[in-house]
């Protein structure tokens, strides 16, 4: 290969920043800085958005009101599942915008661009006329463009303004903060329910409220970003290097010639250079002059993936991975909670409301020790047990279904017992599928086409999640407790996938990744490009100098003023 191991080089560098620093990294690291903990909070706004749409109208769905206000839009189960699954549509759009949208005009306007789309898809829909769900569609449409662009840029922009040392924990935090917002969903549905009293009682204010709530963080979140700077990454990309070494030193608290700022920043041009090295070699005859540009080159990254088998296997893994965990059914029991709780003999709404919330509770609980778990025992295990845990819930809700669901007045506790296989079912997915699935698909990629694999895999997830939402409500009219049979059945061949189809990609380098999947050579030329760029650039020199003459253990004063 020659010359200096990158890989060696960018982990030596992240030991020196940390002994330089001579502080906590993870979650400890975070309120070190003010403003690195100004980054967390975004985490967890983008999260807490993305969480709150997508548990929110389940509970909506539920109530008296909404269904005077619809009409047939809520009975008839074909238009109710448009009516839900019509925002995981817009959200596939918003994916396959955001990544030109955010090479193009930042990452920072990307933001302020789809908070603005957000918000107008949850005016039209909160000023729906009676019996108009064309208003209600089409704002959820809009809504969910917002949702998927967002759900791409807010956390690429926060890994890009991160110290290196809590890039982690922010991922983490994102996870957890969209449970959270989620659960927060639920609750905020149970609670409004009782809005002008329950049944007949009930007012437009009680729908009304929990989709006008979304606005909160969505404005939150284009205010901050207002005065949020722009993604050093992306100034570098675009040249703009004065700029972004002014940002990094904003937002570290050191000097402009501080080794560790310097050895940041090189690490940020060694990758930018990098990136278009690759894409000059891949794509000589094309360069970014202008937005046409920019998606025609964004369209031959993704065609790429496409070219070879051994990619294409990478691309079936990520993509089956993506499918099967939306057909787990997750996201069956998100949208549509209290109507799967009522048909479990809940015939008060105010109770499958709070047996929904229990939902958001659990997921939520059961996504923290994810975080703790997955590096100490790699990903095949915890989606394997995940997986079974899942399938096992829907044989046993669709027994407890099939022998009860024309009794259950009188069979109460076969309902209770069916209800807490739900809340058990949430429990497996929200320790496994949820976070593991994510962590696993972003690992199998080479450098070079790292995040057009990613993106891929989150497109497949919006599109097979959209299916799910709009024949859930089909399957449980029609095959009732078959539909629980099916996804179990779905969920034991995603575990059979995982067994013999899936590598375990915990601790592997990029070269092992490229033997396991027969492609030996991508990871190899990728190292060599970058070790001939991180010599160029300087950054072992930089790295040298912060680790000589004991730099690397000097806690500097300025740097103990950024973190007071």
């Amino acid at each position: 290969m020659g010359g200096s191991d990158p890989t060696v080089t960018m982990n030596a560098a992240a030991l020196a920043r940390k002994e330089a620093l001579a502080g906590p990294s993870g979650f400890a690291g975070l309120v070190q800085n003010r403003k690195v903990f100004g980054v967390a909070l975004f985490a967890c706004l983008g999260g807490l958005l993305y969480g709150y749409n997508q548990g929110v109208f389940s509970g909506v769905l539920a109530m008296h009101s909404f269904g005077v206000h619809m009409g047939e839009a809520v009975t008839d189960p074909t238009r109710k599942g448009w009516l839900t699954a019509i925002l995981e549509l817009g959200a596939w759009v918003g994916t396959l915008y955001s990544g030109v949208l955010a090479e193009r005009i930042s990452r920072k306007y990307t933001i302020l661009v789809n908070v603005v789309i957000f918000c107008l898809g949850v005016i039209v829909q909160t000023t729906a006329a009676v019996g108009d769900d064309k208003n209600i569609m089409g704002g959820r449409f809009v809504t969910g463009m917002g949702v998927g662009s967002l759900s791409m840029a807010v956390p690429m922009y926060n890994a890009e303004i991160a110290p290196p040392e809590v890039r982690g924990s922010l991922v983490a935090l994102q996870q957890l903060a969209i449970t959270f917002g989620i659960m927060v969903s639920f609750w905020i549905d149970y609670g409004t329910n009782y809005i002008g009293g329950s049944g007949e009682g009930q007012k437009d204010a009680a729908w009304l409220l929990p989709l006008a709530l979304q606005l909160v963080p969505a404005v939150l979140l284009g205010v901050g970003m207002i005065f949020m700077p722009f993604s050093p990454r992306w100034l570098v990309h675009h040249n703009r290097e004065e700029e972004a070494k002014t940002v990094l030193v904003n937002l570290r608290g050191l000097s402009r010639g501080h080794p560790l700022l310097e050895l940041e920043f090189l690490e940020i041009k060694a990758q930018s250079l990098f990136e278009k090295r690759t894409e000059k070699e891949h794509f000589p005859h094309l360069e970014r002059t202008n937005t046409w540009s920019y998606i025609k080159l964004e369209a031959l990254g993704f065609a790429s993936l496409f070219k070879t088998w051994a990619m294409f296997r990478r691309v079936m893994v990520a993509t089956v991975t993506m499918t099967f965990q939306q057909w787990t059914g997750v996201n069956a029991v998100l949208y549509y909670a209290p109507t799967i709780f009522q048909e479990l003999g809940m015939n008060d709404n105010t109770s499958s409301l709070l047996a929904t919330g229990v939902v958001g509770v659990a997921m939520f609980i059961a996504t923290i020790p994810a975080v703790i778990w997955v590096d100490r025992l790699g990903r095949k295990p915890v989606l394997f047990v995940g997986a079974i845990g899942m399938a096992a819930c829907h044989f046993i809700i669709a027994a407890i279904v099939g022998q009860n669901e024309d009794q259950w007045d009188s069979h109460k506790a076969a309902g209770w017992a069916a209800v807490v296989m739900v809340w058990l079912f949430v429990v497996h997915f929200g320790y496994s599928w949820g976070p593991c699935a994510w962590i696993l698909i972003s690992e199998i990629w080479p450098l070079s086409v790292r995040a057009k694999g990613i993106a891929l895999g989150a497109s497949a997830n919006w599109m097979n999640n959209f299916i799910v939402g709009q024949v859930t409500p089909d399957m449980l009219e029609g095959i009732r407790y078959g539909t629980y049979i099916f996804f179990g059945l779905i969920t034991f061949l995603g575990a059979l996938f995982i067994a013999f189809l899936v590598p375990e990609t915990k601790q592997l380098s990029l070269e092992e990744m490229d033997v396991i999947f027969g492609s030996e050579g991508t990871a190899v030329s990728d190292y060599e490009r970058q070790a001939e760029i991180s010599r160029e650039v300087g950054l072992d020199d930089a790295l040298a100098r912060l680790t000589s003459g004991g730099a690397a253990t000097v806690h500097t004063e300025e740097h103990k003023e950024a973190k007071a």
